[in-house]
């Protein structure tokens, strides 16, 4: 049983890989820089020590224009991120060094073409978005989405899932919880397998021209996210595979969501059993 994956936006010196050869050049848009927006909620009115407001989702951009040259970066996280202080220090630390590297990449590409007419080589666009995949009593599950644009014929895309643990105050990766990369394959990769050969035959109207191009990729080069009905366990398991990984870039990624069965679960690491229930 498959259903549509769990929320996960659109948007790791990691990802700064994923910009590769670059769709078209990105749009222009209004320049600004370093503008950092809280959507905090008002707080409420007291007549002795009115507290502070709640942690709101912040949305920073930076962006820069010289002529025609343009650079675009927006990275942003929910309320949920904002309320566990450790958590938004990491992803700040995170956010400043994909700045920093793209800065230093564009003045280089300024250098390199800032003479010539091809205004794509100095056009570069960062975007990282995360969203909350899902909420339980130890964990905060999250996913992010990057696209990233260096000039070319399109840019790139790439996603990834963090778990953070409450109780020891630190980030986990998805696959972390589970025993093994090898285990999560034996527990999935059948369902993985038929579900996405059938959304690719829907997607594309006809049977893939030729399976050994894009061979039914392993559990290890897919995004793993952790997701929950109930909002108390995780019983669902979502795997993403990112542009070029199960398909041609034509055919963009691949998002399908899996129900804890009894062999997920006993993939499970046994100190994390406590936190997965048996999905439907």
């Amino acid at each position: 049983m498959t259903t549509a994956l769990f929320p996960i936006g659109h948007g790791t010196s990691l990802m700064l890989a994923l910009m590769l050869a670059g769709c078209s050049a990105p749009e222009d848009k209004a320049a600004s820089a370093g503008t950092d927006q809280a959507a905090a909620p008002a707080a409420p009115a007291s007549p002795d020590a009115p507290s502070a407001p709640a942690p709101g989702a912040t949305n920073f951009t930076d962006n820069e224009d010289e002529g025609e040259a343009k650079r675009e970066f927006s990275y942003s996280w929910p309320a949920k991120v904002s309320a566990i202080p450790a958590l938004t220090n990491r992803l700040t630390a995170e956010r400043d060094k994909l700045l920093a590297e793209q800065k230093a990449e564009w003045q280089e590409s300024l250098r390199e073409f800032g003479d010539s007419d091809c205004i794509a080589c100095v056009n570069r666009d960062l975007q990282k978005s995360w969203d909350v995949v899902a909420d339980v009593p130890r964990f905060l599950s999250l996913s992010w989405e990057l696209y990233a644009y260096t000039g070319g014929a399109h840019g790139n895309s790439g996603s990834g899932g963090l778990v953070w643990d409450r109780e020891a105050n630190a980030a986990l990766a998805p696959k972390d919880l589970f025993v093994s990369e090898a285990a999560l394959q034996d527990a999935l990769y059948t369902r993985w397998c038929k579900a996405l050969q059938r959304d690719r035959v829907t997607r594309l109207g006809m049977e893939p021209a030729d399976s050994s191009t894009f061979p039914c990729p392993q559990i290890a080069e897919l995004t793993v996210l952790l997701g929950s009905s109930n909002k108390t366990h995780f019983d669902r398991v979502g795997l993403i595979a990112d542009p070029y990984v199960a398909g041609s870039y034509a055919e963009g990624s691949y998002e399908l969501t899996f129900p804890v069965t009894a062999e997920v679960l006993a993939a499970v690491r046994p100190e994390y059993k406590a936190a997965f229930a048996l999905g439907k």
